[in-house]
């Protein structure tokens, strides 16, 4: 017994630093020990409303035109029946949370006014949720009209200094015959 709680004080104590110093490994970004990163869920709730969907809503569309427009709405409310919230949300590893909201009012079956805010465009939106790396940038395949004035031309050859109105193809040589024949 008394070698066993001999073994089992050391035990309980590595544990117990271990669990203390896990604890302070854990930065601010949530990163564990500077580059072990757990891995955290996309959440992406309700409807993308753009500019350019927004530029089409205007007062006097029907529930049906804007359903069609915008989709089915994120909210509608039992005791405000005139009225259909479009939200969206995004929280994304690595980009900084969205969050937008699009509120259209009606009177009867026919929009009144909307509130949408500050929506971003297409391409906007796409930049804000885009965390893939930077592309690195490519050198052009061609050169332009200065880059081909800066190449010299190239030096005649010998051969083509000896035949005049000829182009050289290569250096002139002299090979010896492949196979002699002998019998």
């Amino acid at each position: 017994m008394a070698a066993l709680s001999r073994l089992l004080r050391p035990a309980l104590a590595i544990a117990a630093l271990a669990a203390g110093a896990g604890c302070s490994s854990v930065s601010a970004d949530g990163s564990l020990l500077g580059f072990i990163t757990p891995y955290r869920m996309e959440v992406v709730q309700g409807n993308v409303v753009t500019k350019e969907m927004v530029a089409q809503l205007r007062p006097g569309l029907s529930r049906e035109q804007v359903r069609n427009l915008l989709g089915s709405p994120l909210l509608t409310d039992v005791f405000h029946g005139d009225r259909w919230d479009y939200a969206f949300t995004i929280r994304r590893q690595g980009a900084a949370p969205q969050q937008r909201r699009v509120t259209v009012f009606f009177d009867g079956d026919r929009v009144s006014r909307f509130d949408a805010g500050e929506a971003p465009s297409e391409r906007e939106f796409v930049d804000a949720i885009d965390v893939s790396p930077p592309k690195p940038r490519r050198t052009p395949l061609e050169l332009d009209e200065q880059q081909l004035r800066a190449i010299a031309p190239p030096k005649p050859t010998r051969a083509a200094a000896l035949v005049p109105g000829t182009a050289a193809s290569g250096p002139a040589r002299s090979y010896p015959p492949l196979e002699t024949v002998s019998r």
